[in-house]
């Protein structure tokens, strides 16, 4: 398993097109993602799941991934959210 922080920097956080964006790059990924932010534990390649966690600008949230590409699955995820999904 290999999980790293990240916050969200994108003005409007995790609305529907980053959220898309998102679980798109998640499904790409053959390992288990998932998303963590304070109790939450919500499964990334689910954009119901993501969506309905309303995550906002300044929200640290955990990638981890656990699977056959999980190191690089969490890399290109935290890099999607350091990048502001292309907003910021």
């Amino acid at each position: 398993m290999v999980s790293e922080q990240v916050r969200i920097i994108n003005p409007t956080g995790l609305h529907a097109r980053p959220a898309s964006v998102f679980v798109k790059a998640a499904n790409g990924f053959k390992s288990d993602v998932a998303v963590i932010s304070g109790d939450k534990r919500i499964n990334a390649k689910s954009i119901v799941k993501v969506m309905s966690t309303a995550l906002k600008q300044g929200t640290d949230i955990v990638i981890e991934a656990s699977g056959e590409d999980e190191a690089e699955a969490v890399r290109a995820l935290v890099d999607l959210v350091k990048g502001g999904f292309g907003e910021v």
